[in-house]
């Protein structure tokens, strides 16, 4: 793992895009796994402030993001969806077509997290997918307990992670306790891997990556085993712990 240690949030966000950004120029093909959620917001928005300003295409990249709440259509302001157009895709050139996302309100789940592992293996994988990391350790809709070896699937929500997203929420009632998620297996077999981890909130779960054991009662831990990971952390969720770096 390669840690890179930044100031605060709006430093990880620049460093962050400046990164993806160095990867579409460098393969204007290449295909991108997304996340979200608050951590990637910042990058979002500076990868847009540089279509804008210097005119980075992002007509051939195509995109796969990690999850989708179970039961939320593509309109639902609350479907993950709806958060990429708002926050990504209606303000950068992509092909909404190349644009690939769970689709949460299909009548048969199961067969769409068949149809969504067959896509990103016709695709060929992704190339850098970029994470964030829950306070239980979760990647993705990756709750603990969740096997090293699954692919897409349907995961059942921990309580910590509905209160998280609350805040997203009118109330805690209407978030969804179900999502289809990439699985653990089909995020490591991303060519690369960028996890971005920003505040204080998310010290003792960086500090568990870094120092714990590989285990499944902690997902994120299994990226110990990945040969290529650049974490970008602040300093209120890194400080003191960068020399644990392996």
């Amino acid at each position: 793992m390669k840690i890179i240690e930044v100031k605060d949030y709006t430093e990880m966000s620049q460093k962050a895009a400046e990164y993806i950004i160095e990867k579409v120029c460098q393969n204007p093909k290449i295909n991108l796994g997304l996340a979200t959620g608050g951590t990637p917001v910042g990058t979002y928005k500076n990868l847009i402030e540089d279509h804008e300003k210097n005119g980075t295409s992002y007509q051939n990249v195509t995109t796969f993001n990690l999850d989708e709440y179970i039961g939320l259509s593509g309109e639902n302001k609350n479907s993950y969806r709806y958060f990429m157009d708002e926050k990504l895709f209606n303000h950068i050139d992509i092909n909404k077509n190349n644009t690939n996302i769970p689709r949460g309100d299909c009548k048969d789940i199961e067969e769409e997290c068949l149809r969504y592992e067959s896509l990103l293996a016709n695709y060929g994988g992704i190339d850098l997918q970029i994470l964030g990391i829950g306070s239980n350790g979760h990647i993705g809709f990756n709750e603990p307990g969740t096997t090293f070896t699954s692919q897409t699937h349907v995961i059942k929500l921990a309580p910590s992670t509905i209160n998280a997203n609350a805040r997203f929420f009118k109330s805690i009632e209407e978030v969804p306790t179900k999502a289809i998620t990439m699985g653990i297996s089909t995020i490591m077999k991303s060519k690369e891997i960028l996890l971005l981890v920003s505040g204080e909130n998310k010290k003792e779960a960086i500090g568990k990556l870094l120092t714990g054991k590989v285990s499944e009662s902690f997902p994120a831990s299994v990226l110990k085993n990945h040969p290529c990971v650049t974490i970008i952390a602040d300093k209120a969720a890194i400080s003191g712990l960068k020399s644990h770096c392996q």
